[in-house]
């Protein structure tokens, strides 16, 4: 008996290291805190593959969005590269440990696969095209739109003035302007005048609208286009059908611009001295008076030619510095 029970006790002594051992590895794996450190750990790992996850992430909307806008890059920003298909066989998704709680708000990325090719939105050309024709290039071309009124047309200058005309001291009688009194002196050479137009026939091309400046506009449209007698027939109607509108003084002007082309000059010293009399604070009434004095002139009136140029730098210090010059050159040519 003894001798089983010192072999007994000496298999347990044999034995209690062992069983120390298994203990104190028992305890070091349930012990809190080196379980808490370790989950730190992998929730810094997790951290940090989730941080790159999103920059990558970033890069590649970054250059999506680069392809789809057709944008350049940015001065000292170097061009994103293209987007490579990810190889299926990098690194696998790593295992979330047992006892880590994800984030509710964090959503996983998706599995690793093939991208789709992404092709890039063609580019809107901002020019226009070569073959295009562009007023703005080449305003005086023909073709191009011109706005009605708003201006004196270019005129040409006729033939003015002669030596002679009514005696001096004598009033000036425009009924009877232009007939000499001296049965010595030649009669005035005028062109034949064309028969006046029917005033019951229509326009040739009708405003669009039945408003006054559409159709004083329409007038001004015939006397660039040098249809005068059109002109002359629809500024004579303006001055019928609206006879309180604001645009009649300058319509009498055109209308009397339109006479005077045609080399109507007493018409044209009727309708001119019509303005700068009835309309004499009006913008055109300077321009009137030195057409007045310019039909007077061509009607070998010069006496009279004189004393409107002369009333216009009397009557208008602040006229334009087109008429200014118009008047020195005028009274240059007539010899005031």
């Amino acid at each position: 008996m003894s001798s089983r029970f010192q072999i007994l006790v000496c298999a347990v002594l044999a034995s209690a290291p062992v069983w120390l051992s298994a203990g104190a590895s028992a305890q070091q794996d349930i012990d809190p805190e080196l379980r808490i450190e370790r989950l730190e750990n992998q929730l810094r790992t997790l951290t940090g593959q989730n941080e790159e996850l999103q920059y990558r992430n970033r890069q590649l909307e970054e250059q999506l969005r680069a392809l789809q806008g057709g944008q350049p890059a940015q001065p000292g920003q170097a061009a994103a590269p293209r987007p490579v298909a990810p190889n299926v066989a990098v690194a696998p998704q790593p295992q979330p440990n047992a006892g880590y709680q994800p984030n509710p708000g964090y959503q996983p990325p998706p599995a690793s696969g093939p991208a789709p090719a992404v092709i890039a939105a063609p580019v809107a050309s901002s020019g226009r095209r070569g073959d295009a024709f562009d007023p703005s290039k080449n305003p005086s071309a023909p073709g191009v739109p011109r706005a009605l009124g708003g201006g004196q047309a270019p005129l040409a200058e006729g033939p003015i003035g002669a030596p002679g005309g009514r005696d001096a001291g004598e009033p000036l009688d425009l009924s009877n302007v232009g007939n000499s009194r001296d049965p010595n002196r030649a009669p005035v050479q005028q062109r034949p005048v064309l028969p006046a137009p029917n005033t019951t026939a229509s326009l040739t091309t009708l405003p669009p609208s039945a408003t006054p400046r559409d159709e004083f506009d329409l007038g001004i449209g015939y006397i660039q286009r040098k249809d005068y007698a059109l002109a002359e027939e629809t500024l004579r109607n303006f001055a019928q059908k609206y006879p309180t509108d604001a645009l009649l003084p300058d319509s009498q002007y055109w209308l009397g611009e339109s006479l005077y082309q045609r080399q109507k000059y007493r018409d044209a010293a009727e309708v001119f001295l019509g303005v700068t009399t009835k309309y004499d604070t009006s913008a055109k009434a300077p321009d009137s008076l030195l057409r007045l004095g310019q039909s007077l002139a061509a009607l070998k009136e010069k006496e009279a030619a004189c004393a409107a140029f002369g009333e216009i730098t009397r009557k208008y210090p602040r006229a334009s510095n087109g008429v200014k010059q118009g008047v020195g050159r005028e009274q240059k040519r007539v010899g005031c």
